[in-house]
C-alpha cells in the first residue's frame, strides 16, 4: 500500500525542521506554525469568491470585460451559449469592494461586509484587489505538494512512485506529446488538428486528444474571461492539463489563440522541466486570408464596428519567434499541413513507444535495439582465447552469409540463430513476439532455451516481422562433442579453418527439413536450390546468441560497399536523410529502374520529405548459379553512380548510397519478400520499392505444380508485404510499366496516345543483345527489332555500365574472373617454403608448390636423415580445421597441393565437422592398387595418408617430423585406404605420447572420435558410412610394415626395382618425371 505524507515545501524548510529527537507533539506544533500562512491565504481567497459572488451587477454581459484589463474585471454570470473564439469588449463593469489580503502570517484573515465601503481594520481594501492579482500571488507561492509512497519519504524523486514513463510508452507504443496550435481565428487550428486527430486515431490506432475552446471554456475554464490575466489563467490551466495528458502517453492538440508570448513560453518550460515534447505550431495567415475565410462572421462584425478588442485586429498577436513548425494554410491544402505535422512526429519517434534511437526521420529497428554483435576491441584477445578452448562447429560459406546478417543488426531483434521457438514462430506466424522492455516478464524470450513445458502466463506485447529461418544445421558429430563438452559455448569455424564466433548456451533441436521446405516456400520442387540447400544440412540444428570476434570481411574487392545496419544510418544521416527508400536488385541497373529510383523519390517529396534518400541495395549473399555476379553487379552500379544526371540511367550520388545488403537469396516468393523489407528497415528504410514476382524463380523441369514457369504468382509478393503481420509502418512503393521514348531517347512510363513511339526491352533481350556484344544504335534512328539489328538505344543504360554487362554475358563460362556471391577469400595457411600459384585459395584454380622441391610427393625424403623408422615426414595437405579437401596432384606437374573437386567442377569440402587433426601425406610411399587386403580389396593408388593428432595447426605445404603411433585401415568405397596415426615431434605432448595407447590416456575419447570421423565423415554428402577392417587401431610396428610396404611400391612406381611403367596398371597421367623418381 502507497503511504501518503505531506512533504516540506522546500530544502530551506526541511533544514528548519525540528531535530528528529524532539517529541511528536512539538513537531506538529513546528508544522502548523510554519504551514498557517499558507492556509489563512488560501482561506482569504475562499472568501473573496464568496464575497465575488454576492456582490455586483448580476446582469454583466460575459463579453464586457476588457481585454487585457487586468485591474478593471468582474466574475461573469455561467455562460450557457457558444462563446466566440476572441470575445467582443465592453465598457468594464466596477467590480464590488473586496478585503484586501494582509501578508502577515500572525494575523487572521477578514472579510469586509458588503454594505460597508472600507473595513479598515488594515487586512484587505477592495479597491486594490483583482482575481488576477491574487490568483498571481497565490502561484507565486509554492504549495504544498503530496509526497505520494514511501520511496519519495526517503528522498527519492517523485517519480519512483509512479510508472516509469519510458514503460508506460513502451505499453502505449506511443509518447506523450504537446502540439501547441496558435494563430488568429480562422487560421485553420480546429480543422487541421480534427484532420490530424482523425488520421492519428483511425489509420495509427494512437490515443490522441484535442484541447480547445469548446471543451476548455464550458469546463475547467468556465470561470475565465477574456481579460489579459484570464486568457492567462486559460492558457496556464490547458498547459497543465496537456501536461499531464502528454505525461500520460496521449498525443495532446491544444487550439488557443493564446495570443501573448510570454504565457506560452510560460507553458513550454512547464512541458521542458517535465521532460515532455513540446511542439508550438504556427498558423501564419494574412489578416486579409482571414477577413475572406471568416467562418465564424466575426471579422465581419469587426468590420462593422459591432466587436471590440478583437485579436489580431485591435488587440495584440504576438507572433512565436522560433515556432517547431510554421503551417501557411493558405498555401497548404488540409493533407499537406497534417502530412507535414504527421511527419514531424513520426521523425521525432513519437509515434513509437520506445526510445528513439535513430536518426531523425528513420524508423527504430524490429524489437527496438540497435544490434551490434562485434565483440568490443578490449575483450577481442579474451575471446579469441577462450574460442581456443572451445567445441569447434563448422559453417559454411551460407551460413557465413547468415551469420553476417546476425551479427550486423541486419535481422533484429535475433541476436543468433534461431531457437526451436523462435523458428516456430517464424515458419507458422512469419513473426515472432518479444518484449523489449520487459512489460511481461519476456524480455529475454528469444535467448532462452525452448520451454515446451512451461509457458509464460502473459503474451509478450509486440509482434515483429520475421519471415524466413535463420538455422544453423551440424551433424551427429558435431551435437555429440557439444554434449560431451563442459563448455557453454561453442566456436564457429569456417571452411577455412578461420574462427569467427563465439555461440552462447547452445541449444540443440532436430533439424525438421520437411516442415520447414513446406512452411517457408509453400511449393514442392527438389530441384529447387536453396530447399536442395536445406535438405543437404545436417539432422540437427543449433540455436544460440552469437558474438562476432572480428569484422566479417571477404577481402574480393568488394569490401568498400559493405556497411553494418548501424554505419548505413549514419551514412542516410550525413547525407541529411528525413526518409530513406531501398531498391533492391539483383540485376544490372537500366535506365527503366533509374527512372523507377528517381520517381519514388519525387512522389516522396510530394509527401511532405524534404530529402528522401535512396539506397542502391545489392543483394550480396549466395545467389543461384544462373544470376548475374555480385562484381558484375556492383561495379555497374558505380558507373550508374559515376554518370549521376547526365545520362537517363544515371542516379544522384548525392541522394543515393549504394551498400551491399548481404543476406543469401532463398527465392521463397512472397514469404522472403516480407524479410526483405524488414532487414531494409534495420538499416532505416522506410520504403522499399517492390517489383513484380519478387524474391520469385522459375520451377525446375522436377517442380510438381509449375515445372518451367514461375513458382508464384507475380502480384502475390506485393500483396502479402503490404498486409503481413508485423510490418509495421514499412510501406511499399511499387513498380509500374516503363518503356525506351525513340523520340527522346528515355524511359518512361508509356503515353498510351503514341504507342509507336516505345518499345520494349525486355531482361530477356537485353541478356541476348549483351551476349552478342551489341553496339548503341543511332540516337536518331533506332530500329524496331533491335537483335536483328544487335544494336541497344544510347538512353537504355549508362555506357561504361553496358560495356561491363557485354563482357560478362559474352565470357560468363570464365568462371574464375567473377564473384558469384559474398564467399571469404583469405591468405591460406601456407609454409613460408611454399610458393602460391595459380586463382585465390578456394577456388580449383589454386595450386601450391615447394620452393626447395620439385615434387612434394617424389623429392621430399621419407623419413628425416639420421631418425629411426618409428619418425616419418609429414606433408600438411589439410591443416587443423580447415574442411577445404586439398590433396597432392599425381597427374599435375610438379605433384603440387591443390583444391580438389566435386563430379560438378565445384570445390570439394568436406561437411561432416570441422576436423581436429592435420591431414596430409608421407612423401615417397604408394599404396599400390595391387596390393590386396586380406578382405580382397585393392590399396587407393594414393600416397600413404596421415593423420596428425597434436594440438596445434600445421601449415599447408610444411615438413614436420612426426612420431608413429600406429593405424587405421578404411574400406572407403570398396578400396583400402590406410591411415598412418602420429604426432609432431614438436607438439607439446610428444614427450608424453609414444602410442594408441598413450593417445587415449593424454588425450581421453581421441580414438574414438577418429574412428567415428572416418567411419562417417561421407555421410554428410548423402553417401553411406565407411567401414574399417577393424575397429582396434594397429600397433606401432604394424604401422611401420605397412610404411615400408607402401614406401617399396613407390620405389617400384620411380623405376627404383627394374619395372618398367608400361608393367604398372592405373598410373595413367601420374607425375614421375621428377629427380628423385623417374626424372634425368
Amino acid at each position: 500500500m502507497a503511504k501518503y505524507a505531506y512533504a516540506p515545501l522546500s530544502v530551506d524548510e526541511n533544514r528548519r525542521r525540528p531535530h528528529r529527537d524532539v517529541s511528536n507533539n512539538e513537531r506538529d506544533d513546528y508544522l502548523v506554525h510554519e504551514r498557517m500562512p499558507m492556509c489563512v491565504g488560501m482561506c482569504v481567497l475562499l472568501a473573496i469568491v464568496y464575497v465575488l459572488s454576492k456582490t455586483g451587477d448580476t446582469s454583466v454581459d460575459p463579453h464586457s470585460v476588457r481585454a487585457g484589463g487586468g485591474g478593471q474585471s468582474s466574475m461573469p454570470n455561467v455562460v450557457t451559449e457558444p462563446i466566440p473564439e476572441t470575445a467582443p469588449v465592453k465598457p468594464a463593469v466596477q467590480p464590488a469592494p473586496v478585503a484586501e489580503v494582509v501578508e502577515a502570517s500572525d494575523v487572521p484573515p477578514a472579510i469586509a461586509k458588503p454594505a460597508e465601503p472600507c473595513n479598515c481594520d488594515g487586512l484587505v481594501d477592495p479597491a486594490t484587489v483583482t482575481m488576477g492579482d491574487l490568483r498571481a500571488k497565490a502561484l507565486a507561492n509554492t504549495p504544498p505538494h503530496i509526497i505520494e509512497c514511501a520511496k519519495a519519504e526517503r528522498g527519492e524523486s517523485q517519480a519512483a512512485c509512479h510508472l516509469p514513463t519510458e514503460t508506460r510508452f513502451a505499453a502505449l507504443k506511443q509518447k506523450g506529446a504537446t502540439l501547441w496550435m496558435t494563430g488568429c481565428s480562422g487560421a485553420g487550428k480546429t480543422t487541421i488538428a480534427t484532420a490530424l486527430e482523425d488520421k492519428l486515431v483511425k489509420e495509427y490506432g494512437k490515443h490522441v486528444y484535442r484541447l480547445d475552446g469548446d471543451n476548455l471554456r464550458t469546463g475547467i475554464n468556465r470561470d475565465l474571461t477574456f481579460s489579459e490575466a484570464d486568457r492567462a489563467e486559460s492558457v496556464r490551466r490547458t498547459g497543465e492539463i496537456a501536461s499531464l495528458f502528454a505525461d500520460a502517453g496521449v498525443i495532446t492538440m491544444v487550439g488557443l489563440i493564446s495570443p501573448y508570448r510570454k504565457d506560452r513560453d510560460e507553458v513550454r518550460k512547464r512541458h521542458e522541466d517535465n521532460n515532455i515534447p513540446f511542439y508550438e505550431i504556427f498558423l501564419d495567415v494574412p489578416v486579409d486570408e482571414l477577413k475572406k475565410r471568416d467562418p465564424k462572421g466575426q471579422y465581419e462584425k469587426v468590420a462593422s464596428g459591432e466587436l471590440k478588442h478583437f485579436t489580431c485586429i485591435d488587440d495584440p498577436y504576438e507572433e512565436p519567434l522560433n515556432p517547431e513548425i510554421t503551417l501557411k494554410t493558405h498555401e497548404l491544402a488540409i493533407e499537406e499541413s497534417v502530412n507535414l505535422l504527421f511527419k514531424k512526429l513520426s521523425m521525432d519517434g513519437i509515434l513509437e513507444g520506445a526510445p528513439k534511437l535513430t536518426p531523425p526521420g528513420l524508423p527504430n529497428p524490429d524489437g527496438d535495439e540497435l544490434i551490434d554483435l562485434h565483440v568490443p576491441s578490449h575483450l577481442k584477445a579474451e575471446r579469441v582465447e577462450e574460442a581456443k578452448t572451445l567445441p569447434k562447429v563448422l559453417i559454411s560459406d551460407i551460413d557465413l552469409n547468415w551469420l553476417q546478417v546476425i551479427g550486423e543488426g541486419w535481422a533484429s531483434p535475433l541476436k543468433g540463430f534461431m531457437r526451436e521457438g523462435t523458428l516456430l514462430e517464424t515458419l507458422h506466424f512469419n513473426s515472432i513476439l518479444v518484449d523489449p522492455f520487459n512489460l511481461t516478464n519476456n524480455a529475454m524470450r528469444l535467448e532462452r532455451k525452448t520451454d515446451f513445458d512451461n509457458y509464460s502466463p502473459h503474451q509478450p506485447p509486440t509482434r515483429v516481422s520475421m519471415s524466413v529461418p535463420i538455422t544453423l544445421s551440424c551433424t551427429s558429430y558435431t551435437k555429440e562433442a557439444i554434449e560431451k563438452s563442459d563448455k557453454k559455448a561453442v566456436a564457429l569455424v569456417t571452411q577455412m579453418g578461420e574462427t569467427v564466433a563465439i555461440l552462447r548456451d547452445p541449444e540443440l533441436y532436430e533439424n525438421r527439413k520437411e516442415e520447414i521446405v513446406t512452411r517457408m516456400f509453400g511449393v514442392i520442387d527438389m530441384d529447387h536450390p536453396y530447399i536442395s540447400h536445406i535438405y543437404s544440412g545436417g539432422p540437427y540444428l543449433i540455436g544460440g546468441e552469437v558474438e562476432l570476434l572480428d569484422r566479417i570481411r571477404y577481402n574480393d574487392g568488394l569490401d568498400k560497399w559493405r556497411k553494418t545496419a548501424t554505419e548505413l544510418m549514419k551514412e542516410f544521416e550525413e547525407k541529411g536523410a528525413d526518409t530513406v527508400y531501398a531498391f533492391q536488385t539483383r540485376n544490372p541497373t537500366h535506365a527503366g529502374h533509374a527512372y523507377l529510383m528517381r520517381s519514388a523519390g519525387e512522389d516522396l517529396k510530394k509527401q511532405g520529405y524534404e530529402k528522401p534518400v535512396l539506397w542502391l541495395s545489392p543483394l550480396g549473399g549466395w545467389t543461384k548459379s544462373d544470376d548475374v555476379p555480385l562484381d558484375v553487379r556492383v561495379n555497374q552500379h558505380e558507373e550508374v553512380l559515376d554518370a549521376g544526371l547526365t545520362h537517363p540511367g544515371g542516379l544522384d550520388p548525392e541522394t543515393t548510397v549504394m551498400a551491399i545488403w548481404p543476406s543469401p537469396m532463398v527465392y521463397a516468393g512472397p514469404t522472403e519478400v516480407e524479410f526483405h523489407a524488414k532487414s531494409r528497415r534495420s538499416a532505416g528504410a522506410s520504403y522499399f520499392v517492390v517489383g513484380r514476382d519478387p524474391a520469385g524463380m522459375k520451377g525446375s523441369p522436377n517442380a510438381v505444380a509449375h515445372p518451367d514457369d514461375d513458382l508464384y504468382d507475380g502480384n502475390h509478393g506485393r500483396y502479402v508485404l503490404q498486409n503481413s503481420p508485423g510490418i509495421g509502418n514499412m510501406k511499399m512503393l511499387s513498380f509500374v510499366k516503363v518503356m525506351y521514348d525513340i523520340s527522346d531517347n528515355v524511359m518512361k512510363v508509356p503515353d498510351e496516345s503514341r504507342m509507336e513511339d516505345f518499345i520494349s526491352i525486355s531482361g530477356t533481350k537485353m541478356r541476348l543483345l549483351a551476349r552478342n556484344g551489341a553496339v548503341p544504335c543511332s540516337p536518331t534512328d533506332i530500329p524496331t527489332d533491335l537483335v536483328e539489328a544487335n544494336c541497344i538505344p544510347s538512353g537504355f543504360m549508362v555506357p561504361k555500365g553496358w560495356q561491363g554487362v557485354v563482357d560478362y554475358y559474352k565470357n560468363a563460362g570464365d568462371q574464375g574472373r567473377w564473384i558469384p556471391w559474398s564467399q571469404p577469400r583469405i591468405d591460406p595457411p601456407v609454409d613460408d617454403r611454399t610458393i602460391v600459384e595459380g586463382g585465390h585459395f578456394g577456388s580449383t584454380s589454386f595450386v601450391l608448390k615447394s620452393k626447395d622441391y620439385e615434387s612434394f610427393w617424389h623429392d621430399i625424403p621419407m623419413r628425416p636423415s639420421g631418425e629411426g623408422d618409428e619418425i616419418i615426414n609429414l606433408i600438411t595437405e589439410i591443416p587443423m580445421y580447415m574442411t577445404n579437401k586439398m590433396e597432392v596432384n599425381k597427374s599435375g606437374d610438379g605433384n603440387a597441393i591443390s583444391q580438389d573437386k566435386n563430379k560438378d567442377g565445384s570445390p570439394r569440402y568436406y561437411k561432416y565437422g570441422t576436423p581436429f587433426f592435420n591431414y596430409g601425406l608421407i612423401p615417397q610411399t604408394w599404396e599400390d592398387p595391387a596390393m590386396i587386403s586380406p578382405d580382397g580389396y585393392g590399396a587407393d593408388n594414393d600416397p600413404l595418408d596421415v593423420i596428425e593428432v597434436g594440438s596445434e595447426r600445421l601449415m599447408m605445404g610444411s615438413i614436420t617430423p612426426c612420431r608413429i603411433l600406429g593405424s587405421l585401415e578404411l574400406i572407403d568405397e570398396g578400396e583400402t585406404d590406410h591411415k598412418i596415426i602420429c604426432i609432431a615431434l614438436t607438439d607439446k605432448d610428444a614427450s608424453k605420447i609414444h602410442n594408441m595407447e598413450d593417445l587415449d590416456r593424454i588425450k581421453p575419447g581421441h580414438t574414438a572420435r577418429l574412428l567415428d570421423w572416418l567411419k562417417r565423415y561421407k555421410t554428410a554428402d548423402g553417401k553411406p558410412e565407411n567401414s574399417l577392417s577393424q575397429d582396434e587401431p594397429t600397433t606401432v610396428q604394424e604401422a611401420i610394415d605397412i610404411i615400408a610396404e607402401t614406401h617399396e611400391r613407390w620405389r617400384k612406381l620411380c623405376g627404383k626395382t627394374g619395372v618398367a611403367l608400361a608393367d604398372i596398371d592405373g598410373i595413367d597421367g601420374f607425375f614421375l618425371d621428377s629427380p628423385s623418381c623417374r626424372g634425368d
